[in-house]
């Protein structure tokens, strides 16, 4: 059998332009073993008036990748398409973004929230959570500026990359608060 060629880690590879975009689930391995909690995939969802962000992650790796920004109005969001994103990646659990004032307290925004989580849980029948997001669009649209800066982005930002790179942060803050 001929010897396949293995690239030497010394010679200067290629730069990778992208990671890779996300893939819906695949079906779930068997469990882990006793005592070790299987890994589940997650979705967050940054809810707004005009978009909901969307990212997904997993309990394994602890990262979060955007998906999409979905269109939203006061006729509520476009069901059609989060039940495509919810039959394709199968989550276990969803993650609402829940915004509080700066001082903690809840706004109208909040009540909205809560009832697109609500809603969430009645339609799909799953676990959602609820985390404060507070500052998360401003620290997602930085995170984004700075990819862009250093060339890792080559396009201008949408809002909707924005809404989804806020989707991520929600996500990440509730993997850490879920330790």
């Amino acid at each position: 059998m001929p010897e396949q060629a293995i690239p030497d880690a010394s010679l200067p590879q290629p730069p990778m332009s992208q990671p890779a975009a996300p893939q819906p689930a695949a079906p779930q391995p068997a469990a882990p073993g006793p005592g070790k909690p299987s890994p589940q995939l997650v979705l967050a969802l940054d809810f707004g008036r005009r978009r909901i962000g969307v990212a997904c992650g997993d309990t394994l790796s602890r990262t979060a990748s955007p998906l999409a920004g979905i269109a939203n109005s006061a006729a509520g969001p476009r069901w059609d398409i989060l039940n495509s994103l919810l039959r394709d990646w199968q989550p276990a659990l969803l993650v609402v973004g829940l915004p509080y004032n700066v001082d903690g307290s809840e706004s109208r925004m909040s009540e909205a929230a809560r009832g697109f989580a609500d809603e969430l849980a009645r339609r799909y029948s799953l676990p959602v959570r609820l985390i404060d997001e507070r500052y998360s669009s401003l620290e997602a649209e930085a995170r984004l500026k700075s990819e862009r800066e250093t060339g890792l982005r080559k396009r201008r930002l949408a809002k909707a990359d924005v809404d989804a790179a806020a989707a991520c942060v929600i996500l990440e803050r509730w993997f850490v608060e879920s330790t």
